[in-house]
């Protein structure tokens, strides 16, 4: 199940909401001001990083710089404790699925989230009235609608 951390007033989480709905893609919506984010939540989505926090925590956020707190500074625990109080220093949307994430809104970037038998036909970034992952993916749509 592909897991989205969003706000509600992220323009970038409307849109990867967007997408998936488009595509017909199952997710869970955890509103991260609404929900209190857990430390599984994190661990899941630690273990999809390239980097680690540095690709899920903006350290330019308000509440870094008046606390003046560094992320090298901190222990994991006390890094995950204070994204746990403090949700609002995560980058957003953060989208984890299986074994894959994307942190931000990116309309290629998002396509590894379709079922893997139209990943490959995704890849391409023109699509024209024939091209042909389009026609590949109105197809499956429309199998999915049947089903």
């Amino acid at each position: 199940m592909i897991k989205i951390y969003t706000t509600p007033s992220c323009s970038s989480c409307r849109k990867a909401k967007k997408w998936m709905n488009d595509h017909q893609l199952d997710y869970k919506e955890i509103n991260i001001f609404n929900t209190k984010i857990t430390n599984d939540d994190l661990n899941l989505i630690l273990q999809n990083t390239e980097n680690g926090v540095e690709d899920i925590v903006s350290t330019r956020s308000r509440i870094f710089k008046e606390n003046n707190l560094d992320v090298l500074d901190m222990t994991l625990n006390q890094l995950k404790s204070f994204i746990i109080d403090n949700p609002s220093v995560l980058r957003r949307p953060i989208i984890v699925g299986e074994d894959r994430m994307q942190v931000g809104y990116n309309d290629d970037d998002i396509r590894v989230f379709i079922p893997k038998e139209l990943r490959e036909l995704a890849r391409c970034s023109q699509c024209s009235e024939n091209c042909e992952y389009k026609n590949i993916l109105e197809k499956y749509l429309k199998d999915l609608k049947k089903a």
